[in-house]
């Protein structure tokens, strides 16, 4: 996940200090990290994690649905992201996001940010889970994940079965 992807960091960082919305989507988790810097007298910034959008067309829509006291906004920043979560704080670009987000005056936005960022962690740890175990993914040869093996083989106490090779938890290996 974490690829040799190319970037423009700084880039990255102009658009999080100057766009009024920027929709940072993970596509292998299929979700967006969605900041609309725009305020009111009633409404404060917005950071959320959201379904990723198949269209910008489809995002605008559904900020319009979250957001409707701001009507449409001129234009939505989209970034892909696809490395880990973590490295958009080794990279200095969440530090942008939070004080972009205390900028706006926003309190709960900041500690919202807390809560999004905990959520692509979570998502991600889940994805790679699913990724190990085999669940909802196939391998290019076709061969079973743990969970398939399990439960094609049953029982996982049943010693008469168990390959020295299969173990792939053993804490001792």
């Amino acid at each position: 996940m974490d690829s040799d992807f190319r970037f423009d960091v700084g880039e990255v960082n102009r658009s999080i200090d100057s766009a009024e919305v920027i929709a940072l989507y993970f596509p292998l988790l299929r979700k967006t990290l969605l900041m609309d810097f725009r305020t009111n007298d009633v409404d404060g910034a917005l950071i959320k994690v959201v379904p990723m959008a198949n269209t910008p067309e489809e995002r605008f829509q559904s900020l319009l649905k979250m957001r409707p006291r701001f009507g449409r906004p001129e234009s939505i920043t989209i970034i892909p992201w696809v490395k880990y979560a973590h490295s958009l704080i080794d990279m200095g670009i969440w530090e942008h996001v939070v004080r972009r987000l205390a900028d706006t005056g926003s309190v709960e936005a900041v500690r919202e940010s807390e809560r999004s960022y905990q959520e692509l962690e979570r998502l991600e740890r889940r994805e790679l889970r699913r990724a190990l175990t085999g669940e909802n993914y196939e391998t290019l040869w076709g061969k079973p994940g743990v969970a398939e093996a399990v439960a094609r083989d049953g029982d996982a106490d049943d010693d008469e079965d168990f390959d020295e090779d299969e173990d792939l938890f053993d804490e001792d290996a």
